[in-house]
């Protein structure tokens, strides 16, 4: 009767393992450090993903979440992690314009002039959408300001198409 049981455990233990990482993402998108807590604890994969490739951590930083976001790197969560187009956290937190959110992924190893499907960089996002803040962190931190997308634009190219007088002086 025991062996039974078991091929019908192994059959619900990796619908369990699902329901953690939607929960885990769940808990990201909301901020909630404590429900994060508890699944991590329980083993939830840190690294796990949704069908567009999001982890709990791009989730959490997309969401401005600075508390989850640093505790899921804490628990292993891979700071350059590209979704399906090729966007990592730290692009995220350049197009959202979460400067304190890009310095924490700055000291944890998040890498500048990784491009997403599209030739672009977090240099390039902060450019587009006005976070001079963040041109002046990246550029600090390494940003390659002659990176070129698919369009051969670099970030200098792009402030001058949007107008944005300030970045076009920090890329020059």
């Amino acid at each position: 009767m025991k062996l039974f049981f078991l091929p019908i455990l192994f059959l619900f233990f990796p619908l369990a393992l699902v329901a953690q990482a939607t929960d885990l993402i769940s808990a990201a998108r909301a901020g909630d450090t404590a429900t994060i807590r508890t699944l991590l604890h329980n083993k939830a994969d840190v690294n796990a993903q949704d069908q567009k490739g999001f982890t709990p951590f791009i989730i959490a930083v997309y969401g401005g979440h600075t508390a989850a976001a640093e505790q899921l790197l804490q628990a292993g969560a891979q700071v350059n992690h590209q979704d399906a187009t090729g966007n990592t956290a730290l692009m995220g937190a350049a197009f959202k314009g979460y400067s304190e959110l890009a310095k924490l992924l700055l000291e944890h190893g998040a890498e500048a002039n990784l491009q997403n499907g599209n030739g672009g960089t977090a240099l390039m996002f902060a450019t587009m959408f006005g976070r001079n803040e963040l041109v002046k962190i990246l550029l600090e931190n390494g940003a390659d300001k002659t990176v070129k997308d698919e369009r051969n634009f670099t970030a200098l190219d792009l402030a001058k198409q949007q107008g944005n007088q300030e970045a076009v002086i920090l890329l020059q």
